[in-house]
């Protein structure tokens, strides 16, 4: 009897110490619920592409918003056009530049709450080489154990030196870049 309830106490303290490690790790990004693209104006025509390949870690605790963190990777290369010749074009020299620099990243460096399901991510948005500070409104829904945070943040491509200049009278400067970032484990 006394070996039969060591047993229980050694599997629920196993147990305990499983779900802790679990909870109070970063949340990697749940990828087949994810999702990042841009949007923009070609010829005032709206056009949304999606970036096929990102990671990043979000860790948000509901209580304590400010204390709130993100760090975020795009690989640049990712971005699908929905054509090869127009993906092969994106990725060149004038535009993204994905050999020399393969990713464009977000990290967080506060957190804001506006309400209890929204909040501003002010951080470093690093696109080919250069680094603006910029400020994303996101809003924050409970999905069971998961948290989904949605927003969009207006980026120019100008600011970055994304582009050819001859194109600039066929695609507007200002891109959305738009998320819905879902935690892959709990978050609070």
């Amino acid at each position: 009897m006394k070996r039969a309830t060591m047993k229980r106490a050694a599997l629920l303290v196993l147990g305990c110490a499983a779900l802790s490690l679990v909870l109070a790790e970063d949340a990697g990004i749940d990828l087949p619920h994810s999702k990042i693209s841009a949007t923009f104006k070609q010829e005032s025509v709206p056009v949304e592409a999606p970036f096929k390949k990102f990671s990043g870690h979000i860790r948000y605790d509901a209580s304590n918003p400010a204390g709130a963190t993100a760090s975020i990777d795009i690989e640049t290369g990712s971005f699908d056009l929905g054509d090869p010749s127009y993906n092969a074009e994106i990725r060149k020299q004038a535009w993204f530049d994905s050999g020399s620099y393969p990713f464009a990243s977000f990290r967080s460096t506060s957190a804001k709450a506006i309400s209890p399901t929204r909040f501003e991510v002010t951080g470093s948005l690093y696109i080919k080489g250069r680094s603006l500070t910029v400020t994303v409104p996101v809003t924050i829904v409970a999905a069971g154990l998961s948290t989904a945070f949605d927003g969009t943040l207006p980026v120019s491509r100008k600011a970055f030196g994304i582009g050819d200049p001859s194109w600039n009278d066929v695609i507007e400067d200002q891109v959305n870049v738009r998320f819905h970032l879902v935690n892959a484990s709990p978050s609070n």
